[in-house]
């Protein structure tokens, strides 16, 4: 059974254990046309979680800022950045009109209750012409390929509900006013993990993914016993069991009028 928020406060002191798993090298070059593409003097990140991102961005503009709804995993984040991050909700951007030339939001707009409201507040944030990029996961292409979903019940569906289509996003920017509305993929990530390595993997513990943290205890164990049972027989046959990871992640962007 999945269940229905994540807890960030908890999961915060080993949330960065994904990033030493995968380099994303999709994101970073995304973010690093986007900046350029301004070009950028203020950045928000909406949904910066520990803030891996905002040294990039740092890099890239003079004034950078996150904003999350979890304190601790805002504590988590760099240091010298810290007088930089604020703990609030998205949907209620604490910020002036017309002060950010970049707003990116990176595998976080899936949490946000308030989509809506979001982006209403984004594009009153923006100064005219400021860019809002929107970049994660989108299932209902059917295009994506994820062992976790094959394994633990429930998860797939969880995904559907909670992840907006990359067309819907692009409907509800241009409803608010953003023009030159387009998407594509920031990133693809395929990956596979053989044998029984796959069980120390970081994205294949209980606070590895939003999917499996959402799941209650019984439902992440039973998953894991699919996962051994199978690793057993393909043992048997002389065989080796592979995890497949194939997911683009898209990027949807609009430009304050």
């Amino acid at each position: 059974m999945v269940g229905g928020h994540v807890d960030y406060d908890q999961i915060a002191p080993s949330y960065d254990q994904r990033y030493g798993a995968l380099e994303y090298k999709g994101i970073a070059a995304t973010l690093l046309s986007l900046a350029r593409a301004g070009p950028a003097e203020r950045i928000l990140e909406v949904g910066c979680g520990t803030g891996h991102w905002l040294p990039q961005l740092r890099a890239m503009a003079p004034h950078v800022y996150g904003l999350d709804s979890s304190l601790r995993m805002l504590e988590q984040g760099d240091q010298e950045l810290r007088h930089h991050l604020v703990c609030g909700e998205a949907g209620q951007l604490p910020f002036l009109q017309a002060v950010f030339d970049l707003i990116v939001c990176v595998n976080a707009f899936h949490h946000f209750p308030e989509k809506r409201a979001f982006i209403s507040r984004a594009a009153q944030t923006l100064r005219p012409e400021g860019i809002l990029a929107i970049i994660g996961m989108d299932p209902h292409t059917g295009q994506d390929r994820w062992s976790l979903y094959h394994y633990f019940e429930g998860t797939r569906e969880a995904d559907l509900a909670r992840y907006p289509s990359a067309e819907a996003i692009q409907s509800w920017l241009l409803e608010e006013g953003f023009v030159q509305v387009t998407s594509g993929t920031a990133e693809h990530i395929v990956h596979t993990m053989t044998g029984a390595a796959v069980l120390q993997s970081p994205f294949l513990q209980k606070d590895g993914t939003s999917q499996l943290a959402l799941l209650t205890e019984e439902a992440y164990a039973a998953g894991l016993e699919r996962i051994k049972a199978d690793l057993h027989q393909a043992e048997k046959a002389g065989q080796t069991l592979e995890f497949v990871v194939d997911i683009s992640l898209a990027l949807v962007t609009g430009r304050a009028a």
